[in-house]
């Protein structure tokens, strides 16, 4: 139950103050182009390069559970199907972008993107935006944006490499190179991740073994000052054992591979002393996803999703206080399947236009507001509009932010025209969000506190219908809550961070059995606190602590999950100028939890590595 537990650390957070972000934060996910973050009018949190390696996590997932908004769930052991919903919102409704490229699955169900196969890597930087913003980003974002990228190539030459060991068997093993020389910079990098695992299904003894290999590239060519080539990769191949989700998981010996592709190849260009800036792109997703009944044979059934956009923005800046954002996308993404003596192949065309101005009338004030229409070859049109607002008195040390975002969720390919369930006369899901917020700055930059309350009216959600066999636009959803971000650095060797999510995300559809009751896997009270502190002997030490409610595993609320509480403590010394060794202990306490009913998750779990840079 976790009420009291949760009440007293709120508490305890609420006095406690947040480290500060510094006015130079950049942010993309807002615009769609980098701007400042007290620009932007909406709630985004930026996980950086220090926080992922400081936590030593090996899964995206288990970052951004520390975020406030976020609610995740994982089907078993590493690999397994992992979801993220943002402020109670679908998890198919969450817009992921890696490198810049859209990676939701046009393959999967309702297009979502499965976190399961997305470690840490290489990966530098995670930015999430929570609220819709399809204004911006089309499709998907309604419940808001997950954004990855890699890092940047280094000025001259740097290398970087680890290796750890740990529970279960496991083994993850990382390297980088990157370098500029002249007008070209590059990197590449690549990591692999082996693991015995655990059993995915909680009454299981057989562990199931998960494989991963992920790679990226990167490439840049400045032919000029004006123009420039900008060459992205990414490539991740998995291999997973998983137990039977055909009726309650059991022991079995099934087996997934995936291998996903991800390219991006644009051009820059800079007029006019840099007032009026283009960028021409395109961009690939594949997603091959392979499943046998017994290893060794050839696949049973699989899946294959393709997503080849073009896309072109144009950025003008006619005087310093005001910027005008303009584009067009085209988007088709395609559809394969072959399995139970069949297949299926299909595809769409999305065309889209969109604009966006950002304007500046007065010190402390920046006003931003957008329409964009997206056509579907298959529903029509779609249009929606988003504005947003944040001023500061005080040059930066209070922002207060307001946001107003419409989403639309184009129905996926397989709800379209899936032989069995599927319906040519879905319309698209849309959403209406609300937010407004605060951040206060206090103690010289020494200390942040953030609040943001939201409200999202969801209608059309496309959900299947038991009494037409086949999807329908039958689904209303209201999601409404508070987030709430704090963090104290009283001395430089000391960061300590807290955040705080209250979520009422309810069924409002009018069907008897559902409305009113809670969504499904979306517990309403999350909490995450997390210290570190540097000694002056050299070495680093830290912990978190993750607390999340009760929730509920199915529609009709008749299936609990219990709320649950993980710790951690790491590790960290130098070794040297070039060397570092690290370690950490996972569910420190070795709770018993689940995050999707009858779904094993892992016990206590210690690991280490070492950590070289040149």
């Amino acid at each position: 139950m976790l009420k009291s537990t949760t009440l007293s650390l709120i508490a305890l957070t609420a006095a406690t103050p947040a480290f500060a972000q510094t006015g130079d934060d950049i942010v993309v996910t807002a615009s769609g182009i980098e701007q400042p973050r007290d620009e932007a009018g909406q709630a985004i949190t930026i996980i950086d390069a220090d926080t992922i390696e400081t936590r030593q996590s090996v899964d995206v997932v288990d970052l951004l559970a520390t975020t406030p908004g976020v609610r995740f769930s994982r089907t078993g052991s590493m690999g397994s199907v992992a979801s993220i919903s943002l402020r109670g919102a679908e998890t198919t409704q969450t817009l992921v972008l890696i490198d810049g490229v859209k990676v939701n699955d046009p393959s999967g169900i309702g297009d979502g993107y499965d976190f399961g196969h997305l470690l840490t890597g290489n990966i530098d930087r995670i930015e999430v935006l929570r609220g819709s913003n399809s204004v911006v980003h089309g499709s998907q974002a309604i419940g808001g944006v997950v954004s990855l990228t890699t890092a940047t190539p280094a000025k001259g030459f740097a290398a970087k490499g680890s290796a750890e060991y740990g529970y279960s068997d496991s083994f993850t093993g990382k390297a980088d190179v990157s370098g500029t020389a002249g007008r070209i910079s590059g990197g590449i990098g690549g990591a692999y991740f082996r693991t015995d695992g655990i059993s995915s299904a909680a009454v299981g003894t057989e562990k199931d073994s998960y494989k991963n290999f992920a790679g990226n590239a990167r490439l840049k060519v400045a032919f000029s000052d004006a123009l420039s080539l900008d060459l992205r990769g990414y490539y991740i191949n998995a291999d997973l054992d998983y137990d039977s989700f055909f009726g309650a998981p059991a022991d079995s010996a099934d087996v997934a591979k995936l291998d996903q592709y991800v390219g991006y190849a644009g051009l820059n260009l800079g007029l006019f002393d840099g007032r009026f800036t283009s960028r021409a792109a395109v961009t690939w997703l594949r997603n091959d996803r392979d499943y046998y009944f017994v290893r060794g044979t050839a696949p049973d059934y699989g899946y294959s999703g393709t997503n080849l956009r073009f896309e072109y923005q144009g950025v003008v800046t006619p005087v310093e206080q005001a910027r005008l954002i303009f584009g067009y996308e085209h988007e088709r993404p395609d559809y394969d399947f072959f399995g139970f003596g069949s297949t299926d192949s299909q595809r769409a065309n999305i065309d889209s236009v969109y604009a966006l101005g950002i304007v500046q009338p007065f010190a402390g004030l920046s006003v931003t507001g957008g329409v964009r229409h997206d056509d579907h070859s298959q529903f029509g049109g779609a249009t929606t509009f988003g504005a947003n607002a944040n001023y500061s008195p005080n040059d930066g040390a209070t922002n207060v932010r307001a946001s107003y975002g419409e989403g639309f969720k184009a129905p996926s390919l397989y709800q379209l025209y899936d032989a069995f369930s599927g319906n040519a006369a879905l319309r698209p899901e849309r959403s209406k969000s609300y937010d407004v917020g605060i951040d206060q700055s206090l103690a010289d930059g020494r200390a942040l506190v953030s609040l943001t309350a939201f409200l999202r009216n969801t209608n059309d959600q496309i959900n299947y219908d038991n009494t037409a066999f086949t999807y329908g636009n039958i689904d209303r959803t209201r999601a409404k809550g508070v987030e709430a971000t704090l963090a104290l650095r009283p001395v430089d060797a000391l960061n300590v961070t807290a955040s705080y999510s209250y979520i009422d995300a309810r069924d409002r559809s009018g069907r008897a059995v559902f409305d009113g009751k809670r969504l499904p896997r979306r517990a309403e009270h999350a909490v995450s606190l997390s210290a570190d502190y540097d000694w002056s002997f050299g070495l680093s030490t830290g912990a978190t602590l993750t607390m999340v409610g009760d929730s509920f595993d199915d529609a009709a609320n008749a299936v609990p999950l219990d709320g649950y509480a993980l710790a951690g403590i790491r590790a960290s010394v130098p070794v040297g100028p070039n060397l570092e060794i690290y370690g950490r202990v996972d569910n420190l306490f070795d709770a018993d939890y689940a995050t999707a009913f009858n779904y094993g998750t892992y016990g206590r779990a210690a690991y280490g590595g070492v950590r070289a840079r040149f």
